[in-house]
């Protein structure tokens, strides 16, 4: 069942199988499922075509999910990238952005993950 050009599993129950949507978190879920009058235990695959008809509309009218959600994002940062803030600065060198220390605990912005211990650190340049 493709529900916004996703995907949804058949076997999970449609409030979880909602949650594989971007932008659609267990609460929006159960939102969604409560404003559509569907039940949340049933499975995704039980569900009939009006119902995922109107599980679609219900979405596309109040929320913004998928494709939409990730364009205002990404409109978003390049604001602040624009406006040269201290926020933008952040994104643009690939460093945590909401006030986290960096050095140490900051790996996986600055795409220095480890798989073992000591190796993947950087190597100092010799003066």
């Amino acid at each position: 069942m493709r529900i916004i050009g996703v995907n949804i599993p058949d076997n999970k129950h449609i409030d979880v199988a909602l949650t594989y949507l971007y932008g659609v978190g267990s609460s929006l879920a159960r939102k969604i499922l409560v404003g559509t009058k569907i039940d949340h235990m049933r499975r995704a695959k039980d569900l009939s075509p009006d119902e995922v008809n109107r599980i679609k509309s219900f979405i596309e009218k109040n929320y913004k999910v998928e494709g939409e959600l990730r364009q205002i994002i990404k409109q978003n940062i390049n604001l602040l990238k624009e406006t040269q803030t201290y926020r933008g600065a952040r994104h643009s060198r690939h460093l945590p952005v909401r006030g986290q220390r960096t050095k140490t605990n900051s790996r996986t912005v600055r795409g220095n993950t480890r798989k073992t211990a000591g190796s993947g650190k950087r190597k100092v340049e010799l003066k």
